[in-house]
């Protein structure tokens, strides 16, 4: 382990530069601009703008608030943002789009987000904004038109004919078609969400013009909502072999279009598929997609404090990703829950010590994990959606300056904020900040390939993550017990000493590693 003082005097540093910048207590971040001369983590951070932070008093977060909160991001070590929907919509969620070139005015202006690309790029953060382009609102100009059987945009939308059945369900598990008077079009989210026809082409162009608008307006990219839905609308197209070529294809055409603006802009897909054989062909096209059934599997074992046969059904997902991209990278987005899910903390019950065990084993897997707003300081939310999506807690009050009050604070969540966590040395924030900066640190973490450890056991969960020349092994103790594992595994490489760890008790003695109750460790 590195020695606690320099550690110490590094965080008293940081926190320093904070409390001057931002006026948040001091407490133990890294220093404001170390991830401009560090190797990048590789961890994003997905922000819901409306609950973010508000600068213009509205009580509804803005572009301008997230710039403001960007010296926080870097402090905790995130690599990239993920903004959901900031386009012109009907709904207080943004997952309706009405004008695919413009900014939902109370976020603010185009200008705001060039200058919010330019502070991020800054400060080496990028920033990735929702696409949403499965549907549109059916308040925008084109569906109204569309209304019109004679208008040039009828044919951008599907609508039902003679024989249609009318009853039928969605892929998505609604109803598939929705009634606009006598009319019925195809809208398999909700009737105001109608579906595009991407077997149009004014509508394949038109996408791709609209991704590089926003390249050019200095995005680094896209999370592409619903991916798997571009022609996958019935329950019968699910396991269709010319269904998943037609949306293939689509986002072939799509990152060919995106290439002339910028080759390297990163396009991550939500494929809501529950196992790694189902995701895994949309990483031909896509830099990664959402590792769902990862989510639940991390949670589970996390809750259960049980290993569950994790590493070893990872080690089958990644060399099916591997396969199906043609790679050696293991390309992957694994995230413990999303604005569409209960929130972590929720899913686990409250407890702490368990939401700790479920981040430190996101955070060292392969890929680029993904962080929802507020899990680092365990905010709480079940269904409904709303409730997920609640506001950012910066200070102690939620009428202080800034924070955001377009929904009421969840009475379970006002104990918590960014100010009573930076200042606690053992608050969760800081174990956030913690594991992402070993990222920083070990590059086995963020760039080693990965390889079950054969001596983990029931309680104990543990992966090689090999590199030349410095490999790790990381282990988790999901358990309330200290657990021992044998270290002398015949053609294993050989570990011998304790890198990092979230805690103090552990030890290696006589080939045997001691992890003491809900620590993880790496070894070198």
């Amino acid at each position: 382990m590195r020695h606690p003082a320099l550690r110490q005097l590094g965080f008293a540093l940081a926190a320093l530069t904070l409390a001057l910048i931002g006026g948040i207590a001091p407490a133990q971040p890294v220093p404001v601009g170390h991830a401009r001369t560090a190797a990048p983590s590789g961890v994003w951070y997905e922000i819901f703008v409306r609950s973010w932070y508000d600068t213009d008093g509205d009580g509804i977060g803005d572009l301008n608030g997230v710039t403001a909160k960007l010296d926080y991001l870097q402090s905790l070590g995130v690599s990239g943002i993920w903004l959901m929907p900031i386009n012109p919509s009907p709904s207080y969620h943004g997952y309706d789009v009405t004008d695919y070139r413009a900014v939902n005015p109370p976020y603010g202006t185009l200008a705001d987000f060039r200058r919010l690309t330019e502070e991020a790029h800054r400060r080496g953060i990028k920033v990735i904004i929702d696409m949403v382009i499965n549907h549109t609102s059916d308040e925008s100009p084109w569906f109204k038109a569309a209304l019109d059987p004679h208008s040039r945009y009828r044919d951008w939308y599907s609508w039902a004919g003679k024989y249609t059945d009318l009853a039928s369900g969605s892929a998505a598990g609604s109803r598939a078609w929705q009634a606009a008077g006598k009319q019925h079009y195809l809208g398999i989210f909700a009737s105001g969400m109608p579906d595009l026809n991407y077997d149009n082409p004014a509508v394949r162009a038109e996408m791709i013009a609209a991704g590089r608008f926003w390249l050019q307006q200095g995005a680094d990219g896209f999370r592409l909502d619903a991916a798997r839905h571009i022609y996958e609308n019935f329950p019968w197209d699910a396991d269709d072999p010319a269904t998943l070529a037609k949306n293939l294809d689509w986002w072939n055409a799509y990152r060919r279009g995106l290439d002339a603006v910028n080759p390297h802009a990163r396009l991550v897909g939500e494929v809501t598929q529950p196992a790694a054989s189902q995701l895994a062909p949309y990483l031909k096209p896509l830099d990664a997609v959402f590792n769902f059934p990862l989510a639940a599997q991390l949670i589970d074992a996390a809750k259960s404090e049980r290993n569950q046969g994790l590493a070893p059904t990872l080690e089958r997902s990644y060399a099916s990703y591997r396969h199906a991209c043609r790679c050696d990278t293991i390309r992957d987005a694994p995230f413990l829950s999303n604005h569409d899910q209960e929130r972590v903390m929720s899913q686990l019950d409250g407890n702490a010590r368990h939401m700790r065990m479920a981040a430190a084993m996101l955070l060292t897997l392969p890929g680029e994990p993904f962080l929802y707003y507020g899990e680092e300081l365990g905010m709480l939310g079940r269904k409904p959606d709303p409730a997920l999506r609640g506001p950012m807690r910066w200070q102690a009050s939620p009428a202080t300056r800034g924070e955001t009050r377009w929904k009421a604070v969840d009475a379970a969540n006002l104990p918590l904020s960014v100010a009573a966590q930076q200042a606690d040395s053992h608050s969760l924030l800081n174990r956030y900040r913690e594991l992402v900066h070993w990222r920083i640190e070990i590059p086995a973490l963020r760039a080693g390939g990965f390889a079950a450890y054969p001596h983990a056991s029931d309680h104990l969960a543990a992966w090689q993550r090999p590199l030349p020349g410095g490999g790790v092994l990381v282990v988790h103790n999901l358990s309330g017990q200290t657990q021992t594992m044998a270290l002398d595994v015949p053609d294993e490489p050989r570990y011998t000493r304790v890198l990092e760890a979230t805690g103090t008790g552990a030890t290696i003695h006589d080939n045997t590693l001691s992890v003491p109750a809900y620590t993880s460790v790496v070894l070198q």
